[in-house]
């Protein structure tokens, strides 16, 4: 059985971390990019609104709800980055080119509570779950997906009562398996039949990154 606070947000918003196509070349410019970019980051805003729904429709294999996106853009329960490319050249500098989201939830709810080295008195120690994250396809292959998870990282090493940075990657995603493994996540579990895509069951590795001295003695 999932946990209380999976059953709300992952059914409600049927939210799959999955994304195609992206590896840390970092320095590669990609060919279909007429200019050399300039990635930024920010937080997601209420404009990046109708982009983040076209690229999430773009990128997964599953819909979104309305409820989902409009959390996303107003902070709602989710904090968020945007990669924007300052060097376009067509007016649309500050237009969503890649995403990540996630959420905060608490680590005694979490299904990793027993692979973590916190107090279970503590109430307050918190976990970061990455929901979904995405590159457009001109601009894969830049290591934007790579920087953005750095900026949850970043986020979560910065709340002292934070233990962890995990997330599901469907068993079939082999970039996104090899760019968490590369990141230094530890891949702690399969987990069978976890998404339901299209009527079919598709198995999930589960991954964890440790944060601020969160690793047990115990976990893997």
């Amino acid at each position: 059985m999932l946990h209380k606070w999976k059953q709300e947000f992952l059914y409600n918003f049927k939210s799959i971390t999955y994304f195609l196509g992206i590896n840390d070349t970092s320095l590669m410019v990609n060919p279909r990019i007429q200019h050399r970019p300039t990635i930024c980051y920010r937080p997601i805003k209420p404009s990046d609104l109708e982009t983040l729904e076209r690229i999430h429709s773009d990128v997964f294999p599953i819909r979104y709800e309305s409820e989902f996106f409009q959390s996303v853009v107003n902070g709602c329960d989710v904090v968020s980055w945007a990669a924007v490319d300052r060097s376009r050249p067509d007016g649309q500098s500050d237009e969503l080119i890649g995403f990540v989201t996630a959420r905060i939830i608490l680590a005694k709810d979490s299904e990793i509570a027993d692979l973590l080295r916190y107090d279970s008195s503590r109430v307050d120690q918190t976990l970061v779950y990455i929901l979904t994250l995405g590159v457009v396809d001109a601009y894969r292959n830049l290591g934007i997906a790579t920087a953005l998870i750095r900026e949850v990282i970043k986020y979560a090493s910065s709340i002292p009562v934070c233990r962890a940075v995990y997330l599901h990657v469907i068993s079939y995603n082999n970039p996104a398996i090899h760019l968490y493994t590369k990141m230094s996540f530890n891949c702690i579990r399969r987990l069978h039949g976890f998404y339901l895509i299209n009527g079919q069951h598709y198995d999930s590795y589960l991954f964890v990154y440790y944060v601020n001295g969160g690793r047990s003695p115990c976990s893997l």
